[in-house]
């Protein structure tokens, strides 16, 4: 491909920022033009020769022209830069802020491909909600009732701001559960799916990686077998969902670009079956995916800059 793409990154100084401008500087037909981070203003971005951070209000930013801005910042903050953008540049806001929004792509290319191709608006998954709806999908025409998914995830999910789940001392030789009715990738993912799920999310002292165990009561008596078979034909040729025997553990999450499935056993009698994923929270919980999604948006391969 001979097209070349202007993209800034808004929010760049954060953990999922920083893994953003990793990706795009190696993607072949993109050109980072713009990192903002308030607080680095004027400072050179790690390892990108010639950029620096810069701090520019919506409409300055607007009149860049860029070709796609990605928004990697904390809920609520999206919607002046939304609103200033060019109704022709690709917008990947990585926050929650749309991920209900029926005029926005939803973008978990997995499960939802055709709507993101050549979409300009599109509202990248929460990386629980992520790993719940790979695990959940295949099953929904024979789900029987609630799947509950019970989660952990490496403190860099909670962001840089401080809070007593980033706190080394306090997460140290601990684990810690918060939200434990109605977080937000609970009503996420069951929004999207189609269908209620329970979710119970912890935080682990690891800097990152993630992982999900989910119970998944069907109506018809499946085998472990049976439901190995479903999940490996539902991500038939998708090259960042990946299967193994036996459990995957949180680190094996840490640095994957995809999601990791294992463990998949049935009850006695067939009708509950349980399964573990594992991935990235800062890859393809958010970086990655974001990129997947910009890749689809302007018709570029899904998988470059990535693979």
């Amino acid at each position: 491909m001979s097209d070349r793409y202007r993209v800034g990154v808004v929010g760049a100084r954060g953990y999922t920022g920083a893994e953003l401008l990793r990706l795009l500087d190696g993607h072949a037909n993109l050109d980072i033009t713009h990192a903002g981070s308030r607080e680095l203003a004027g400072q050179s971005v790690p390892e990108l020769e010639g950029l620096k951070f810069e701090s520019l209000d919506p409409e300055a930013l607007a009149s860049r022209g860029l070709d796609a801005i990605f928004l990697a910042l904390p809920d609520g903050l999206s919607e002046s830069f939304v609103g200033a953008a060019s109704a022709e540049t690709v917008i990947v806001d990585i926050s929650s802020d749309h991920r209900w929004d029926p005029k926005w792509s939803y973008g978990l290319p997995e499960l939802y491909r055709d709507k993101i191709e050549g979409s300009r608006r599109i509202a990248n998954p929460g990386c629980y909600a992520t790993a719940m709806q790979i695990s959940v999908a295949p099953f929904l025409d024979i789900l029987s009732g609630t799947p509950a998914v019970f989660g952990v995830s490496g403190y860099s999910g909670a962001g840089t701001t401080s809070s007593p789940r980033n706190d080394p001392e306090k997460l140290a030789n601990n684990l810690m559960p918060y939200k434990l009715v109605g977080h937000n990738h609970e009503r996420e993912a069951s929004h999207h799916l189609g269908h209620e799920v329970r979710f119970m999310p912890h935080v682990h002292p690891a800097f990152r990686g993630l992982i999900t165990t989910s119970h998944i009561p069907v109506t018809a008596s499946v085998s472990a077998a049976d439901a190995r078979s479903r999940l490996e034909e539902r991500y038939a040729g998708e090259p960042l969902i990946e299967f193994q025997t036996e459990a995957p553990d949180l680190q094996d999450g840490a640095g994957r670009l995809g999601v990791l499935v294992g463990g998949v056993e049935s009850s006695e009698d067939g009708h509950n079956i349980v399964l573990v994923a594992a991935e990235d929270n800062l890859l393809k919980g958010a970086a990655v995916q974001a990129v997947q999604n910009l890749n689809l948006a302007l018709g570029m391969p899904e998988f470059s800059g990535i693979l």
